[in-house]
């Protein structure tokens, strides 16, 4: 291998890893829009805070989880499953919205939980609407 060949291949390497960079940082710009990434209320490891808070985080798992889950089993959307997804995230409202006007402190592990169970109610929520949409219903 020539040595221009192995300067070439660093460039390259380089301005992968750069572009690698500049778009991890476009996707910090566009998870503001969604999350308020506080540092107190993220998850931080080895020093790398993640992306979205904590309630975000538990979300995006259980949300994601559901749309795998109902990949590869049917689900009948019904009144009452429907009722029982929005339950499901009344538990992440209620932790928000009373930390939000300081009657209470919540913590991490508090809004990883109640962003799980708001994330599948939300999972089953979106695909019901679709559902809805699709079939008109039947």
């Amino acid at each position: 291998m020539s040595f221009f060949k192995l300067v070439k291949d660093s460039k390259e390497k380089s301005n992968t890893i750069l572009n690698l960079k500049i778009q991890l940082s476009n996707l910090g710009m566009f998870t503001q829009f969604i999350c308020h990434r506080i540092p107190e209320r993220t998850f931080k490891i080895r020093g790398h805070y993640f992306p979205v808070c904590s309630r975000c985080t538990g979300f995006y798992i259980s949300a994601f989880s559901y749309f795998i889950f109902v990949y590869f089993f049917y689900v009948h959307y019904t009144v009452m499953l429907i009722i029982f997804a929005i339950i499901m995230i009344i538990p992440t409202f209620l932790d928000g919205f009373t930390q939000l006007i300081g009657s209470r402190e919540s913590n991490n592990i508090l809004r990883l939980c109640t962003g799980l169970i708001g994330g599948i109610g939300l999972g089953i929520l979106i695909k019901a609407i679709k559902w809805i949409i699709l079939t008109g219903g039947h």
